[in-house]
């Protein structure tokens, strides 16, 4: 049975950073790209967020997080990271990661149809 479990979310001051963890299990995860969505409160559909190749060399960003989330991965522990620096209220969601089999390439991007996707993880950005 496939599992994608998020953690690592909470509670921060606008400013502050956390760092998202993603652990797989049940597939092998060096064949799959990986990706970070995103849902916003009050809000419908998910937002795309970055991805990942399954080699963690090519990594793509959506506007809202360039410059200030670093997306990562560690396959020998089947897992993967989503460093949030410079947190903004706006950035309060629940983030998601998924993972599918296909192509990153640097500079585009998108949600697609994943395979695989956690339950979240809620991330809040408040005073």
């Amino acid at each position: 049975q496939v599992q994608l479990v998020e953690s690592g979310g909470g509670l921060v001051e606008p400013g502050g950073s956390l760092r998202l963890s993603c652990v797989v299990s049940g597939l092998t995860v060096s064949n799959y790209a990986m990706t970070w969505v995103r849902q916003a409160p009050q809000k419908e559909g998910l937002e795309w967020i970055a991805d990942i190749d399954r080699f963690g060399r090519i990594t793509s960003y959506g506007d809202s997080a360039k410059g200030r989330f670093t997306i990562s991965r560690d396959n020998a522990k089947n897992t993967m990271y989503l460093q949030m620096d410079r947190l903004k209220p706006e950035d309060t969601a629940v983030y998601y990661c998924t993972s599918w089999l296909g192509v990153v390439v640097s500079g585009r991007g998108g949600l697609r149809d994943y395979d695989y996707r956690g339950q979240g993880t809620q991330v809040t950005v408040s005073t």
